[in-house]
């Protein structure tokens, strides 16, 4: 059992909240019974250390179980080393280091998406987070991350996501104008969402929902540039019905979203 929090294996596993130690190693951290159950069950071969308190591991036998099944062996650690490796103040009895697997936007987009998701400059860990989670929810295909966009493996990031970041590939890419360049070479319209544009449900009305399409989202402050909105084949915005000046941008990316899932999923009788 690990019982010396500032030993340097326990010191090398907390470096992880930290970007550089991130991208200098490639991998990143995982916090609490619902990550570790997802990364389990969706990418076991991804996870290089398993680490819990006695009491933690005893309270999970579905995660106990799943770990034997795919040789994951957990090595034991007091409560104060497991503080000292997480991000949170709780986290709940189970770390895990990860490696980091992400797809490259090539594959994304020879893949024949539907349905993708672009995040320009989102800089907010929760928003982003978020972002992965609705995508996932609503059937996406991908999230494509350009621009100065947070770190997917930022501990704040991978929490919002509840497990969605293993549910479906995503690509940490570079310039917008590439990643709008594939979508539209694998046969995507590009929407981006801003309070510039036309009305989403007169788009919707005109079946425009139901192609095949990446949708484009800017950053929580400044929305999309002008460079990144003339990239777009069309710009369109939520309406607003009640009193509100405006909407979250995870809330109106999941909306939008869900938008196209609907129409798709009705176009094709599903």
């Amino acid at each position: 059992m690990l019982e010396n929090p500032r030993s340097p294996r326990v010191r090398a596993v907390a470096k992880l909240t930290k970007r550089s130690a991130r991208t200098e190693t490639g991998l990143y951290l995982l916090e609490g019974p619902q990550a570790v159950r997802e990364a389990l069950t969706y990418r076991p071969d991804a996870i290089v250390e398993l680490f819990a308190t006695p009491t933690g591991w005893e309270r999970h036998p579905d995660i106990r179980s799943s770990a034997a099944e795919n040789d994951v062996e957990v090595e034991y650690v007091t409560e104060y080393v497991l503080n000292a490796m997480a991000d949170t103040v709780t986290p709940q009895g189970l770390v895990a280091v990860v490696r980091q697997t992400p797809t490259s936007v090539r594959d994304i987009f020879a893949a024949s998406p539907r349905l993708v998701a672009i995040c320009e400059e989102v800089r907010d860990p929760g928003n982003l987070g978020t972002i992965i989670r609705a995508a996932d929810a609503a059937g996406a295909d991908a999230v494509v991350l350009t621009g100065r966009t947070v770190d997917p493996y930022n501990p704040k990031v991978v929490r919002a996501t509840t497990g969605s970041l293993f549910h479906l590939p995503f690509s940490v890419a570079g310039e917008l104008s590439d990643v709008v360049e594939r979508a539209h070479a694998a046969g995507l319209q590009v929407l981006a969402a801003d309070v510039k544009g036309d009305d989403l449900l007169q788009a919707r009305a005109e079946g425009v929902l139901a192609r095949p399409t990446a949708w484009l989202f800017g950053n929580e402050a400044r929305g999309l540039e002008d460079a990144a909105l003339s990239l777009a084949d069309r710009v369109l915005k939520l309406p607003i019905f009640g009193r509100a000046e405006s909407l979250n941008l995870a809330t109106a990316a999941s909306v939008c979203l869900y938008e196209s899932a609907f129409s798709q999923r009705a176009e094709a009788g599903i």
